[in-house]
């Protein structure tokens, strides 16, 4: 395809709407890869899937390859659902829960996530699904931006219990988070600071994107 070809050299888009939750959402050649940004940021492939296959690959691939279910915390384009089909050849169901239909579509037209034949997909708000969701889960992945902003409730004490409550033994939270100032810094080491440490531990992984850094918070008990 010459349009691959040409964004060796200079990213192409192809794709460009409104969207009321991301302001904009773009598809784009870029480096021989098609990836998903909003306004301001990278949402699906590119940098983000960098980001999180390293979270990945610190929980470590073969501890994932025996996991039964995992929970998908803010789809968008699914780069992260294509590194555990694709690269991981991870065989279990995956659940993603994604509040904006429109990226859904976009994600279905533009990456094949409707072709993933373990993957179901949810169009419902995060915090709800968390509520409602009667399933435990091995893996839980958050990756929730709004454009480069995170919802509030993604920290709150009540949120973050309720996802734990969640896992099964030994299983695992991946939480992608964006760091813009010293706020978000003191946000960060606060929810880390409220987890229960008789139940489960945490860490944050050494960054290796500018802005975004990694919790990991695993049930030991």
């Amino acid at each position: 395809m010459i349009q691959k070809l040409f964004s060796y050299l200079i990213p192409i888009k192809i794709f460009k709407k409104k969207s009321a939750r991301s302001k904009t959402i773009e598809v784009t050649w870029a480096n021989g890869e098609l990836v998903l940004d909003s306004e301001n940021t990278n949402y699906s492939y590119g940098s983000l899937q960098r980001i999180l296959r390293y979270g990945l690959r610190n929980i470590g691939y073969d501890t994932i390859l025996k996991m039964d279910h995992i929970l998908v915390l803010g789809v968008a384009g699914g780069s992260v659902i294509k590194t555990l089909v694709d690269e991981i050849d991870y065989k279990g169901k995956i659940t993603g829960v994604e509040i904006d239909s429109e990226m859904i579509q976009i994600a279905n037209q533009y990456f094949n996530l409707n072709k993933i034949e373990q993957l179901e997909l949810i169009i419902d708000d995060a915090f709800e699904f968390v509520l409602k969701t009667k399933d435990q889960y091995d893996l839980i992945i958050i990756d929730i931006f709004e454009d480069i902003k995170m919802p509030n409730f993604l920290f709150e004490r009540f949120f973050s219990e309720r996802v734990c409550s969640l896992l099964k033994d030994d299983g695992f939270v991946l939480f992608n988070t964006m760091i813009l100032d010293e706020a978000h810094n003191v946000r960060n080491r606060k929810y880390i600071s409220e987890i229960n440490t008789t139940l489960f531990s945490s860490k944050m992984l050494p960054r290796i994107e500018v802005h975004n850094e990694l919790i990991i918070i695993k049930k030991v008990a």
